[in-house]
């Protein structure tokens, strides 16, 4: 097991470089600048600037400068807000989102294994279509729109929930954005738990099981579950990587102060430095992620650490 984690690590290293790489390019490559938005300036004056900054260098000394930054922990100065660094300007966004994620997170691996379990023991029936039907909808419709239409119901109709961030205080105002969040990988996690059941129950070991006189619940905790769950944790990485990058657009529906809303505006002011630094964390957050998945696959079945 230990082989297979230095592996899965290993392995994880060379894909981060080239994040950092691409990201780093394509940022330089965009048109304009970071101080494009100010008054003109004197060319002396740009000129020292630039030279603070290290932007007069050629693109490739200043990618070695930068990933030299990274190896120390630096990830460098805002050309926007001045007097800030990087890590200062993430440090309070961060525990935002990463709440708003875990709890979406949570909240689909609950809700949508439950349905796909309680699908697949009622296949075929009229129950398992529309728990089936609901999961398609909740594929179909994307976070920008599920977003203002639980806002509209809930918050401006009902005027049960907080339509906002601000402003709200307790729990009530994590409740619309979580869920936003939450449904497209809710719908995915059941149809992908319903499949993986069906599957399982089928098998000729769940058939000895019954024959045994063993019930349904024991069944399904004792013998099905396991087996039927290797589906739905192979998707985790990519879930987790879904609701990260799903969450700027449900931070700037609701006016969350989090991450993905101090990435946009970083992109809007051309702050390199900040939209580079946002991009590496989520990099490394949903890489660190899936190595976790697969450490935790190779751990439910060990035919995946013997390849």
């Amino acid at each position: 097991m230990l082989r297979y984690t230095l592996l899965r690590l290993l392995g994880a290293i060379p894909t981060l470089l080239l994040v950092i790489v691409l990201a780093f390019l394509m940022v330089h490559a965009a048109p304009g600048g970071p101080f494009d938005a100010e008054h003109v300036l004197p060319p002396e004056i740009a000129k020292n600037i630039e030279a603070a900054y290290h932007l007069d260098e050629p693109l490739g000394q200043q990618l070695f400068r930068y990933i030299s930054g990274l190896l120390k922990g630096d990830l460098g100065p805002s050309y926007v807000y001045r007097g800030y660094t990087v890590a200062e300007r993430m440090a309070g966004t961060i525990p935002v989102s990463l709440q708003l994620g875990a709890l979406a997170i949570g909240l689909a691996v609950v809700v949508g294994v439950s349905a796909g379990i309680f699908a697949a023991l009622r296949h075929g029936s009229l129950l398992d279509r529309i728990v089936m039907s609901i999961a398609m909808t909740g594929i179909s419709i994307p976070v920008f729109v599920v977003g203002p239409v639980l806002m509209l119901l809930f918050a401006v109709k009902l005027g049960w929930l907080p339509a906002g961030w601000s402003g709200s205080a307790g729990a009530a105002k994590y409740v619309l954005p979580v869920i936003t969040l939450a449904l497209p990988q809710i719908a995915y996690m059941a149809r992908l738990t319903r499949a993986s059941m069906i599957d399982v129950l089928s098998r000729d070991f769940i058939r000895t099981a019954k024959a045994q006189g063993l019930g349904t619940k024991a069944i399904i905790r004792v013998h099905a579950l396991r087996p039927a769950m290797l589906p739905v944790l192979s998707y985790m990485g990519p879930a987790i990587a879904a609701i990260l990058t799903g969450s700027v657009v449900v931070e700037e529906v609701f006016g969350i102060p989090g991450l993905g809303t101090e990435f946009v505006r970083a992109a809007l002011n051309r702050d390199y430095t900040l939209v580079l630094g946002i991009v590496i964390f989520y990099a490394a957050l949903i890489i660190a992620f899936n190595l976790v998945v697969d450490i935790l696959y190779g751990a439910l079945d060990p035919r995946v650490r013997q390849r």
